[in-house]
């Protein structure tokens, strides 16, 4: 199983709404050869982690795909697909067009090289764990050993709006 989270906050550079960013990234991850998508939660409205005084809230979700591709290859398709979007890095956590993180593939745990898997701040992550838990209400965190239900659990309320 291969978790892939998603989320934008800036209009793309086409002025589509950061929705329509999060579902055409959907279909672009969806013809990605080598890759099946199985399942995609639904659109969550979250603030921005860190706080950003003026930053637009994000819209997040989290699709479920299968298939053979290597972590780095996967990570090459989705940072094409980003750049796609016209996303840019100013620096860490800056607003975005879209934005796509492996959250997981199956079982492997790496430290290196890119990308570390599982993601390294996805058990944080309650607009990462709650479009998860839709789609894969099963999971356990490979590193951790802790269920997708016991890593929300441990985390605090945040802000978040079903769309």
């Amino acid at each position: 199983m291969i978790l892939v989270a998603l989320g934008a906050n800036l209009p793309g550079e086409d002025g589509r709404a950061p929705r329509a960013s999060c579902e055409a990234a959907v279909q672009a991850i969806a013809a990605i050869p080598g890759l099946r998508l199985e399942a995609v939660s639904r659109w969550w409205q979250t603030a921005p982690e860190p706080p950003m005084p003026g930053a637009p809230w994000y819209v997040n979700g989290v699709v479920r795909c299968e298939g053979s591709l290597s972590p780095e290859a996967l990570l090459a398709a989705l940072q094409a697909i980003e750049q796609a979007a016209g996303r840019q890095r100013p620096f860490p956590n800056a607003p975005r067009t879209l934005d796509l993180d492996i959250i997981a593939m199956g079982d492997l745990v790496r430290e290196h090289p890119d990308p570390i898997l599982p993601h390294p701040r996805a058990h944080l992550r309650r607009f990462v764990l709650q479009p998860l838990m839709e789609i894969a209400p099963g999971w356990v965190h490979p590193a951790l050993g802790r269920s997708v239900q016991d890593l929300l659990g441990s985390l605090p309320e945040a802000a978040m709006l079903p769309l």
